[in-house]
């Protein structure tokens, strides 16, 4: 089974983003989307791809719910 993580989108030079997934950064593809994605968007990231903007409530309620389950939160 594989897992899609939200993250914010703390920077973006050309098809490259970094995303913050709760305090760690890391690099991820643009390349799939077909929109226009910016500083602060919630995406989805798979395979170091992103796959999916979010809403950020959405994304918020679904980084809460990893948090819970893992029994860690900021």
């Amino acid at each position: 089974m594989c897992l899609a993580i939200p993250g914010k989108i703390k920077e973006i030079k050309g098809k490259v983003a970094k995303v913050d997934f709760s305090g760690v950064i890391q690099e991820a593809n643009i390349s799939l989307m077909d929109i226009e994605l910016k500083t602060n968007d919630y995406v989805l990231i798979h395979a170091g791809f992103v796959i999916q903007k979010l809403l950020a409530k959405d994304a918020k309620e679904i980084i809460k719910t990893y948090e819970q389950m893992s029994g860690y939160s900021d």
